[in-house]
């Protein structure tokens, strides 16, 4: 299913502008949106799961309309929200049939196999009748992850899914996430850059409301690709630095200061080319140093 957004706009009451103007179109698969926090994409997320209006704008999800028909989306939507609470004296598998019962599966029979089979698919089942009290943040995201799969849905949103995550989780949920975006249109929305280069093919950045860049991942970081200069240096003359070259990211690296530049040419002053890769992308867009030549539409 194609996801088709246009003119987005929404602007809450203390006049902070959330989404402005965003036009967008998502294809079957892993789809990254990659922004700092607060660049409006909870509030992008949230419209999009039929959960906020907006002031105006369309969505449309093939031919159905998501700002109109709310209770059509909604049978073929899973959503996994930022902050995804959980019931800490019910089970996993209490909880999960639960909201099965909700989601229309009234078959007792048909209900079982159906959670029994989203509990082995997330690695949950061995642990089903533990209470979710006891679960770790890797646990209750991967049973978050069980509930928005429920009815097999065509959409699925995650909204910072990994953050918090230990290194093994992270992994583990990024395997799962890749698995369920195989036939279906997932939309990962995070601040973390490495979740969206590793797992989406397409992507797009937002920051203050603004739809920044989008297109295939990999394209994205070709075109930054030869525009990367880096070089180490000593903490003390970074401000120095800012003040000679486009700096797009500074970060240590065995204890020393590493800065990279973007440059259509050598900037000298010791700089030598790096690989540019999706960081790359993101810190020199963010900055407003690059523009991508791929359309959103």
């Amino acid at each position: 299913m194609e996801l088709r957004i246009s003119n987005l706009s929404k602007t809450y009451g203390n006049g902070v502008v959330a989404l402005d103007n965003i036009s967008l179109t998502i294809p079957t698969g892993m789809f990254g949106l990659l922004g700092p926090n607060g660049a409006g994409k909870s509030t992008l997320m949230r419209t999009l799961a039929t959960l906020q209006e907006c002031d105006s704008g369309s969505v449309f999800l093939d031919d159905i309309d998501v700002l109109d028909e709310k209770d059509e989306v909604r049978r073929l939507l899973g959503y996994l929200p930022q902050d995804f609470g959980v019931y800490p004296k019910v089970t996993a598998y209490e909880l999960l049939d639960h909201f099965a019962v909700l989601k229309g599966l009234s078959n007792r029979n048909r209900r079982r196999e159906v959670v029994d089979g989203l509990l082995q698919q997330t690695n949950l089942f061995d642990v089903r009748n533990q209470r979710l009290g006891g679960f770790s943040g890797g646990m209750r995201q991967r049973f978050g992850i069980a509930q928005a799969l429920l009815g097999d849905p065509k959409l699925i949103i995650v909204d910072e899914p990994t953050a918090g995550l230990d290194p093994q989780e992270r992994v583990r949920f990024h395997n799962l996430l890749s698995d369920i975006g195989e036939d279906k249109t997932v939309i990962l929305s995070t601040h973390i850059v490495s979740d969206v280069a590793d797992l989406c093919a397409n992507m797009a950045i937002i920051n203050k409301g603004h739809l920044l860049l989008c297109g295939p991942t990999q394209e994205l970081i070709h075109e930054v690709s030869d525009k990367i200069w880096a070089r180490f240096i000593d903490k003390r003359d970074l401000q120095s630095f800012q003040l000679r070259h486009p700096v797009i990211s500074s970060r240590l690296l065995s204890g020393r200061t590493l800065i990279h530049v973007y440059s259509e040419t050598d900037p000298g002053d010791g700089f030598e080319e790096a690989i540019g890769d999706l960081e790359d992308v993101y810190f020199a867009t963010i900055a407003g140093r690059h523009s991508a030549a791929a359309t959103c539409d």
